[in-house]
């Protein structure tokens, strides 16, 4: 398959998060907030990532309707219950589900908010989402700018909430990408990438928004809890930028 607009860029990003970003209650069990963007080449997302993510679903369901979230299969619900009738199918599923994020070409770039020590550090601190979202944009730009995507629409896919939460994520998504967001260190001029915010569907059965979804807590638990066994870390290792603030 050749791509040939020069008017888009060459590159996907799918958003994705873990944990929530309000400060006001804070759950110590998982007191953390991580942003993730995953950053991949259009042509490996045709040719490679989808066929993976789709035949991966044929084996098991033997159809490709079905949505990975970290959060089901963790917890066996939904169709992801099958898991539970058999200890070998869900070692395979696990093996196969891994095997093909480790074969996947991407890129990701990663933030996360330690709320409850950014609560002790700062009397008015930033929302976690603003920062992550900062720092994200900050490390894509970079990406970008390396690989001569100057003047490109570059399309960010996120998971669309609700219409408020929509709302006020497109905002400050905005001053960033207008530079109205330099409150941090750098001064990053991102009117040098075009980039345009999707809001996909809850629904939306998205190889990309998948991939994302399947990162975000892994990342999360490696800075929470850097001792306990996180196979799925070891695969992304190699594969990403990670911050944690403060």
């Amino acid at each position: 398959m050749i791509l040939n607009n020069d008017t888009f860029s060459d590159y996907l990003i799918f958003a994705d998060e873990s944990g929530d970003h309000g400060l006001v209650s804070i759950d110590p069990e998982f007191p953390v907030f991580s942003l993730v963007f995953v950053v991949i080449k259009k042509i490996d997302y045709l040719e490679k990532i989808v066929p993976a993510f789709q035949a991966l679903k044929m084996n098991y369901w033997g159809h490709d309707q079905v949505i990975f979230h970290e959060h089901e299969i963790r917890k066996e619900k939904g169709l992801f219950g099958v898991l539970r009738t058999s200890a070998s199918l869900r070692t395979n599923f696990m093996t196969d589900l891994n095997n093909v994020i480790a074969e996947a070409p991407f890129h990701y770039v990663a933030s996360v908010i330690h709320k409850d020590r950014l609560v002790q550090k700062y009397d008015a601190p930033y929302s976690p989402y603003q920062i992550g979202m900062l720092f994200c944009l900050e490390e894509i730009m970079k990406i970008f700018l390396q690989n001569n995507q100057t003047g490109k629409i570059s399309h960010i896919v996120i998971e669309g909430r609700g219409a408020k939460e929509n709302r006020d994520l497109e905002l400050e998504f905005r001053r960033i990408c207008d530079n109205q967001g330099r409150w941090g260190y750098k001064a990053v001029d991102f009117r040098k990438v075009p980039f345009n915010l999707i809001c996909a569907d809850k629904k939306s059965n998205s190889s990309g928004l998948q991939l994302a979804d399947l990162i975000a807590r892994p990342v999360a638990l490696k800075r929470l809890r850097p001792e306990q066994e996180n196979r799925t870390y070891k695969i992304l290792e190699k594969k990403g930028t990670v911050k944690c603030f403060p």
